[in-house]
């Protein structure tokens, strides 16, 4: 699976659903694919300086590597975009991205273990073309209330998360000012360089 493959997939999907539907998506590379690659620290300075200029930025020369880093982090939320989430957007669909490394947060994923679960006890022959019918076999085994019961798990887990919230708000209140705290920001799963030195 890649961005392309997937891009082409989620088009031929997207109509299918109904118009504000949320589509809950996991941090997959395939699905943070940008539609613009944002400059970091690692780009040569005149790459940096083509991309500011290429976004109608007027760069005044010589301006050192860390002063070019300041006007993209300026701009960087105008173009820090997704494919995915801006074409469903575009179609009066929201994606709604999981946080990273927590998919007991995704319904699909209890989904997948019901299919995996019936073919891996079903499957007496091993071979390739028996294990296909079998994994058809078990995605049609996932019933609409098993899916209503996947979600309404996922539920009871976010409400854990908020619980915790609420605690770890009680826990700061009576701590050091704002300023004095050290803040964790947790992004989209994309781990690529130019997410690493920003902000």
């Amino acid at each position: 699976m890649n961005g392309d493959t997937f891009y082409e997939w989620f088009v031929r999907i997207l109509p299918l659903l109904k118009e504000n539907a949320i589509i809950v998506m996991d941090n997959a590379l395939y699905h943070s694919v940008k539609k613009c690659k944002i400059p970091n620290m690692s780009w040569k300075k005149q790459e940096i300086v083509d991309w500011l200029e290429s976004k109608g930025e007027i760069v005044i020369h010589p301006m050192c590597k860390n002063d070019l880093m300041k006007e993209v982090r300026k701009l960087k939320d105008a173009y820090d975009k997704y494919v995915i989430d801006e074409y469903a957007k575009d179609n009066k669909k929201l994606v709604l991205q999981l946080p990273p490394y927590h998919c007991e947060l995704n319904p699909i994923e209890l989904a997948w273990s019901s299919v995996k679960s019936y073919v891996r006890t079903h499957n007496n022959t091993f071979k390739i073309k028996d294990v296909l019918e079998l994994l058809k076999k078990g995605v049609e085994h996932v019933t609409p209330e098993m899916w209503t019961n996947f979600v309404g798990h996922v539920i009871k887990e976010e409400d854990k998360f908020l619980n915790l919230d609420h605690l770890s708000d009680e826990v700061m209140d009576g701590q050091p000012d704002e300023e004095e705290r050290h803040i964790l920001t947790i992004g989209r799963g994309d781990t690529s360089s130019s997410d690493l030195d920003s902000d």
